[in-house]
């Protein structure tokens, strides 16, 4: 008498990104993760400045140029974008942490929140920047 084993049970499929309909929160989410890997490469960007620094002169004022070109302060606006929607996102996520605010109504509202504070702040900085000349 042979004994037949099943084949494996039907497991039901994690849900997919054609499942999920994206909210504020949700994005949210992927930007907070975006823009900490932004920071990551911001402090690339700041040991190269140190390094440049100490190697001189001439090193340093290439760095500059290459910071001061067009597609370098394209670079470090994303930076600025980056630093000010990672600060809003943690200060959401003390809240979070605290237990206020996870009601979805509340949780939009602060994710939309984030996103206003991290483009007025960093044009703050940027019309600043550019009023005194330091652009």
């Amino acid at each position: 008498m042979t004994e037949t084993t099943p084949g494996p049970r039907a497991r039901p499929l994690s849900p997919h990104l054609e499942i999920w309909r994206f909210h504020a929160t949700m994005v949210g989410s992927i930007l907070h993760r975006i823009t900490g890997v932004g920071l990551y490469f911001g402090a690339l960007i700041l040991a190269g400045w140190a390094v440049s620094l100490a190697a001189g002169p001439d090193a340093y004022q290439a760095f500059m140029e290459l910071l001061g070109s067009p597609l370098g302060k394209l670079v470090m606006f994303g930076l600025t974008l980056s630093v000010f929607y990672h600060l809003a996102k943690g200060v959401q996520h003390l809240l979070w942490d605290a237990g206020t605010g996870f009601q979805l109504p509340i949780a939009n509202m602060g994710a939309i929140a984030c996103y206003a504070f991290a483009i007025a702040a960093s044009l703050a900085v940027w019309a600043i920047a550019w009023m005194t000349g330091a652009l």
